[in-house]
């Protein structure tokens, strides 16, 4: 499957929310303070959110044939679609 930068960020930053709420709703059971609570689940979502973008290249590292295909097929689709003119053999009428 392939994913722009831009789903790629924002499935990270999906991924480190859902971990943040869950993180918070089980220390707001526990008898922590506050701020305890809210800096835990923080460090959680940050770690998340590194955690999930280093796999995921190092999933694009182990997998450089699948991405490299992936661009043949982008700039083989780019080139098919604009054509190529030869204006000087161009039946003008007057």
């Amino acid at each position: 499957m392939y994913l722009s930068m831009r789903g790629i960020l924002i499935r990270h930053i999906a991924v480190a929310c859902i971990n943040g709420i869950i993180t918070l709703v089980i220390l707001l059971i526990a008898p922590l303070g506050l701020t305890a609570v809210i800096t835990n689940t923080i460090m959680v979502v940050l770690s998340t959110l590194v955690t999930s973008a280093f796999v995921d290249g190092v999933v694009r590292f182990l997998n450089p044939g699948e991405t490299e295909m992936l661009r043949n097929a982008q700039a083989q689709k780019a080139a098919s679609v604009i054509p190529n003119r030869n204006y000087d053999e161009l039946d003008r009428r007057p």
